[in-house]
């Protein structure tokens, strides 16, 4: 087992071929994640940066030096060194008590899940560059955070997760389908904080074309979905990002070797995955 610089073993660890995920070790290897979230959101999603993120080129917000940033490496002979195909960020909740709060928490009230014993952890920030976007990029992701649930013995996950676009109207089917199959129990529920509820029942049941509305939904949540994921109560509309969240929460002890294999078959998708999650 590889060791990082203060001579402890990594918490992930896991190379597949050509691949290396790992934690980031240094600031600037966190800086490498701030890259490619700078590529992604706001070079091709077109999120609005900061004059100082348009300076150095890199997305980044006042929880990243309290998170730990999944890395997925491109070790292959022809890539260039360190080149960052993919990240997603981490907060656990000693992280999120120095940090202040949660991201989350700046959309929903997450009370029932702060409540909820043992450790968990908040999963946002996802983004796999642009020349990965065939399934791969989020298969070594979830490699990636299911040997991170395993070190810190994490029972429960939770994040903003993000559907393109915020016309409500036009995003009916995906939300009404997730509100109508897939809502949290109430002992888990977190709910949209009052002045930025979206109600998400926009259709009746006999109205949606479950198919339909699978399809529809980003790979990120159709993944969460396939641990046996729910979601909270009301959608957030995010005009900075350009998305509709949703909050999403996830029980680990769907993270096996079994469901792993299974997690993110494609499926026939066509579309692929950028950046879905905050």
């Amino acid at each position: 087992m590889e060791l990082t610089a203060d001579g402890m073993p990594r918490p992930v660890d896991v190379k597949s071929k050509d691949l290396h995920i790992r934690l980031a070790e240094t600031p600037d290897e966190v800086r490498l994640a701030q890259r490619l979230r700078y590529q992604v959101f706001v070079e091709e999603m077109a999120v609005e940066p900061t004059d100082e993120m348009r300076r150095e080129g890199l997305e980044f917000d006042s929880y990243d030096p309290y998170c730990d940033h999944l890395l997925v490496f491109d070790n292959s002979p022809e890539a260039p060194p360190q080149k960052v195909i993919a990240t997603y960020r981490f907060m656990r909740r000693a992280q999120a008590q120095k940090a202040g709060q949660f991201y989350t928490q700046g959309e929903y009230d997450i009370s029932p899940l702060m409540d909820y014993p043992g450790e968990i952890m908040e999963l946002g920030r996802s983004c796999v560059h642009r020349e990965h976007r065939t399934g791969i990029g989020m298969q070594v992701l979830w490699r990636g955070i299911a040997a991170y649930v395993l070190h810190f013995n994490v029972d429960l996950m939770f994040g903003c997760a993000s559907l393109f676009g915020t016309d409500v109207d036009k995003l009916a089917l995906p939300l009404a389908y997730l509100h109508h199959n897939h809502t949290a129990p109430e002992q888990l529920r977190p709910r949209a904080l009052p002045e930025l509820y979206t109600d998400m029942n926009l259709l009746t049941s006999e109205q949606i074309d479950a198919k339909a509305a699978l399809m529809s939904l980003p790979p990120l949540i159709k993944g969460y979905l396939r641990l046996g994921g729910w979601v909270g109560d009301g959608a957030v509309v995010d005009r900075s990002f350009g998305t509709t969240d949703v909050c999403v929460v996830v029980k680990t002890d769907g993270v096996t070797e079994k469901y792993r294999k299974h997690l993110t078959r494609d499926e026939g998708e066509t579309r692929p995955a950028s950046g879905e999650g905050h």
